[in-house]
């Protein structure tokens, strides 16, 4: 008897192993139909069922840089902060998707709240000139860090750090910090405040892929291609509803104009109207679906009534698949222009 195995998975993908980001990673992943299944939380590789050409890895995020830059994973998701960090010169990182809309944070420029005349970069230039030396900056990130102070021409001396850095000023083996910041608490309780112009870099979870991976193996293409569907589909759709009504009308097109003439219900395209055969057929009754922002909805349903809208049905929208993902085609464009 012949016997049939699943071939082993030969695209790799990693996500963060650990905390916060990881957990809304999994759970960003799932929300666009590719469940991730890990039998336990102690294994460090996990399979996606509609996916099976792809083994999940779990890795620190910087970690996960630094295996899509040097091939041994295709892609991986994780924080631009580590992105830029890590990413280097070889140009094997690209980033297919920098919109994810989880895992939120600013890389900021700190100083101490006694230091009362230096709010802005300009302010710190001119503090670092009377100092007559460099200002000590104490930071996970010295190769942002640095590019962002010799943009100001701000003289430093970068000391790199792991653990906490918000201390680092107080015990005095730093003058200050750069360093993410989400809520700013932990620098008020540390007596810090940031810079109102010291933003390194606004951060959020990311795509990234191996260039040559990509370039080289159609599936992995193919699963690029996927992943961006899904992606762009999900996020597309996570801020609309779609809203049914019944409308009289004269006709279609009388009811596309009154709509029309409207703000926030035009559709998409336009509205999708069907007609509705009610007992009374004397009367012209259509069925109006359209698609509007989730902010707008207020707005939306006055509008319908206003021109002879009822019976309105509000449902949430979980994908909107347009013709071709752009960001698939901005990576075929990046792909092209190397050949």
């Amino acid at each position: 008897m012949t016997s049939f195995t699943t071939p082993p998975p030969t695209i790799r993908i990693s996500l963060p192993s650990k905390g916060r980001l990881a957990e809304d990673a999994l759970n960003f992943l799932k929300a666009c139909g590719l469940r991730v299944d890990k039998p336990n939380e102690r294994q460090y590789e996990a399979r996606i069922p509609d996916l099976p050409d792809v083994l999940v890895l779990f890795q620190r995020p910087a970690d996960i840089v630094v295996s899509v830059r040097d091939g041994s994973v295709d892609f991986g998701i994780t924080g631009l902060d580590v992105i830029e960090e890590r990413k280097g010169d070889n140009g094997q990182i690209l980033i297919l998707h920098d919109d994810l809309r989880f895992g939120g944070c600013s890389l900021r420029l700190a100083v101490p709240e006694n230091w009362s005349n230096v709010n802005t970069t300009a302010d710190l230039k001119n503090y670092v000139d009377r100092l007559n030396r460099p200002i000590r900056v104490v930071t996970k990130y010295p190769t942002l860090t640095s590019r962002f102070l010799e943009k100001y021409n701000i003289p430093n001396t970068l000391i790199s750090a792991e653990g906490t850095l918000e201390t680092a000023p107080a015990i005095g083996y730093a003058d200050m910090i750069s360093d993410l910041v989400s809520s700013g608490q932990t620098l008020r309780d540390n007596r810090l405040r940031a810079l109102s112009d010291g933003l390194v870099l606004q951060s959020q979870a990311a795509l990234i892929a191996n260039f040559n991976s990509l370039k080289n193996n159609p599936q992995v293409q193919a699963v690029a291609h996927k992943l961006l569907e899904f992606f762009e589909a999900y996020l597309r759709a996570s801020g609309n509803l779609a809203i049914f009504a019944n409308m009289r009308a004269e006709s279609p097109e009388s009811l596309a104009d009154l709509i029309f003439a409207q703000c926030t219900i035009r559709g998409l395209q336009g509205p999708t109207i069907s007609r509705v055969y009610p007992r009374d057929l004397s009367k012209n009754w259509y069925a109006v679906n359209i698609i509007v922002h989730r902010d707008e909805l207020f707005s939306a349903i006055n509008e319908l009534r206003a021109v002879g809208g009822s019976g309105v049905v509000v449902m949430p929208v979980t994908y909107i698949f347009e013709e071709e993902p752009p960001r698939y085609q901005a990576m075929l464009k990046a792909l092209q222009e190397t050949e």
